[in-house]
């Protein structure tokens, strides 16, 4: 390099140096590192037993029926000898990820000079310099050597041990353990396994184009994968097709019929990582939590609450669902929608999303057992291939008016009953962190003046939930919603009322097993039991039955949440269509940006939420009874049609009932038109005592 340039750039040089992943280790011996002590201590893994490297087993998942559903484990992989995998399959990778394996001990110096040169003249990090010894290194010891850390101290350990393994094994050992420790995306460790997954045959039968393949995905298992993005893969397989032709390894007419040849995959495999993926993930991370790094030094049997035919009739509703709101009949559908942003990707084209985010419009599915708390369907994302960020368990999303119910549930215990008056006008609420006063709104805009809890609920009065509570206390209303299971902060301010506090879905639908339990919650569980290898069972789970609320104050909320699908919110797309007693709520937030139905019968609880993973409005006048309630209503349709519908919920004899006026939520006489009667329950004592006054029949009712 010109001395000049050197000059010129020498601060640059020497940052460059020090920070970046892809040549910190040069940065670090610039800074005076010793590479003799970056190792001490115990700092790099121990190479001892690596000639006895097996690995490791995998767990085996069951649904409740005891149909197998998929295998989990950190890697999933079948060892081959190097002498049983074909040249073009070893041709194929080192020319693509390390061509001066042969002849290098392990770590490359003229490739990291070039990585040098190349990143400090682009400014940045374009070019790594990791050569197979070093992604071995790090592949073998995930723990010691964490990929996620882009400092320099790992990046000059994974060169030590790197330098280590050459200097005990040979380079063929090293190329087999490679081959066979390497990810190759969808769960698949090895070549071996990635062949059987993608073509259905064993590494020592592929053709050169899919020796290619093969060799394409390490450098990004998720970009490159042949499934998901064909076209995409095809272009890498060609790329690297012509780098072997380039290196005389292939001949010119062979490169030329391979480029040529079809992308022919294989079927997918019932029971593989496809069926329920984001419930598969959700058990998966239930079991490290309890069981941590151990989970995997040893095969269980893990037997699952997920009900298969319930799970098949999440993904098809919420799947339906989604496609309908982008398809513009439920109004104009602003964005690109999943198959638009799906052919840009098979293009190549690349949409940049921030980490776990999606650019199409996304949706979660839940489904639970109130009674034990089984989790019997969970749907976390649109597409786990493309996203594995799990919406259901992972996301934080404002509820909307599902929280209501909480605010009510906690007004009926404070002896409020549901004909209690609420005025239905505006609010302005000081704020002090800002000179501005909070004015919230109702959906439509309008203010149609007194008018009881009950009705409030069952239309979705915002001014109704915060008058009321404010009333009872923000510090009441958050102790509820922890009494319901939610266990995300809920800052003790009115907007929550409305639902402006971050829930995981998986939370927030759960909850709604209070009403349909008539009190008592269950805490959500994906597992059943877990057994050993040798068939003992190691861990059970046990139903936690808490009581929130009593069962009185139970039917009287599950009656208004009725009332809501019989005649409010969600009457034209549930109480329309679904004919077996439930009750449930619709949520929006006030920007449109997420759409919730939450909805139970007395045997099941379920709820869908639908949105974009960075929030904006999903269209104008976005409404969950619009946009979400039709899933969960073709979901429960299709599970009912295969299983007996529970009965209604009994009314407790301790409940008390009265003739109401629902304008004036008074006791109805003989003075008031007897249109506005109703009969309405009470706790014992939360009756009113005073009949309505007399008014005409033209003003009987608000606006």
């Amino acid at each position: 390099m010109p001395q000049p340039f050197l000059e010129r750039h020498r601060r640059r040089i020497l940052i460059l140096l020090a920070i970046a992943g892809g040549f910190g280790a040069l940065g670090l011996i610039g800074a005076g590192v010793a590479w003799g002590t970056i190792c001490s201590g115990g700092k790099c893994p121990s190479l001892a037993g690596l000639e006895q490297y097996q690995p490791r087993q995998a767990t085996l998942l069951y649904a409740a029926d005891g149909r197998f559903i998929a295998e989990i484990g950190q890697e999933r992989r079948t060892l081959v000898r190097l002498e049983e995998i074909p040249k073009v399959v070893t041709d194929a990778f080192l020319i693509t990820e390390d061509k001066r394996f042969y002849s290098h001990g392990g770590v490359d110096f003229v490739r990291l000079a070039g990585a040098v040169i190349a990143n400090v003249k682009a400014g940045g990090v374009v070019e790594g310099f990791s050569t197979i010894t070093m992604q071995l290194a790090r592949n073998l010891f995930p723990e010691a050597l964490d990929r996620l850390d882009r400092g320099p101290v790992r990046k000059l350990r994974e060169m030590k041990v790197a330098r280590a393994i050459e200097g005990q094994y040979d380079k063929d050992r090293i190329l087999e353990l490679y081959l066979n420790q390497i990810s190759l995306g969808s769960g698949a460790f090895g070549v071996e396994t990635a062949s059987q997954k993608y073509f259905g045959k064993s590494v020592r039968e592929v053709t050169l184009a899919e020796a290619a393949v093969l060799a394409a995905l390490p450098k990004g298992p998720g970009r490159y994968n042949p499934r998901r993005f064909p076209e995409r893969a095809i272009q890498r397989r060609n790329t690297i097709l012509e780098l072997m032709r380039r290196a005389d390894l292939i001949a010119d007419s062979t490169a030329s019929l391979a480029k040529a040849y079809p992308m022919r995959l294989a079927r997918r495999r019932t029971g593989s990582v496809e069926t329920a993926p984001y419930f598969v993930d959700y058990v998966r991370r239930v079991l490290e939590a309890k069981y941590g790094k151990r989970l995997y030094d040893r095969p269980l049997k893990v037997y699952t609450t997920l009900d298969l035919d319930m799970q098949g009739a999440a993904e098809r509703a919420i799947d339906r669902q989604l496609r309908l709101v982008e398809s513009g009949q439920l109004g104009n559908f602003p964005h690109r929608t999943y198959e638009q942003l799906l052919a840009r990707a098979r293009s190549g084209a690349v949409e940049e999303s921030p980490r776990n985010e999606s650019p199409y419009l996304q949706g979660a599915f839940v489904a639970v057992d109130p009674r034990s708390g089984a989790v019997r369907a969970l749907v976390g994302g649109r597409d786990y291939e493309d996203s594995q960020f799990d919406r259901a368990t992972q996301a934080l999303r404002q509820p909307g008016s599902t929280f209501k119910p909480i605010t009510y549930a906690t007004a009926i215990q404070s002896g409020r009953p549901p004909s209690y008056l609420i005025d239905d006008s505006p609010i302005v609420v000081p704020q002090l962190d800002s000179t501005k006063p909070w004015q919230p709104q109702n959906y439509d805009l309008k203010f149609l003046g007194p008018m009881t809890m009950r009705r409030g609920l069952e239309d979705s009065r915002n001014m109704i939930a915060i008058r009321l509570g404010m009333e009872i206390g923000e510090p009441s209303v958050v102790a509820m919603a922890a009494g319901f299971g939610i266990t995300t902060e809920v800052p003790p301010y009115p907007s929550i009322h409305i639902g402006s506090a971050d829930v995981y879905p998986i939370e927030m639908i759960a909850a709604y097993s209070v009403f349909a339990n008539l009190g008592w919650r269950v805490p959500p569980t994906p597992i059943v039991r877990v057994e050993n290898e040798r068939g003992a069972t190691i861990y059970s789970a046990e139903s936690e039955r808490v009581q929130v609320l009593s069962r009185e104050e139970g039917w009287l909320m599950v009656d208004m949440l009725k009332d809501v699908v019989r005649r409010g919110t969600a009457a034209g797309s549930v109480g329309a269509h679904f004919r077996i007693p439930s009750g449930g709520k619709t949520g929006t937030t006030n920007d449109g940006g997420d759409v919730w139905y939450i909805g139970f019968t007395a045997d099941l609880v379920a709820g869908t939420w639908i949105g974009f993973d960075t929030p904006r409005p999903i269209m104008a006048n976005a409404q969950g009874g619009r946009l979400a309630a039709p899933a969960w209503t073709s979901f429960m349709r299709e599970v009912y049609e295969r299983k007996p519908a529970p009965p209604d919920w009994p009314r407790p004899s301790g409940l008390t009932s009265r003739s109401i006026d629902e304008p004036t939520g008074l006791l109805h006489g003989p003075l008031c038109p007897s249109e506005d009667a109703y009969t309405e329950f009470f706790l014992p004592g939360t009756e009113p005592t005073r009949e309505c006054p007399r008014r005409s029949r033209a003003t009987s009712r608000g606006p």
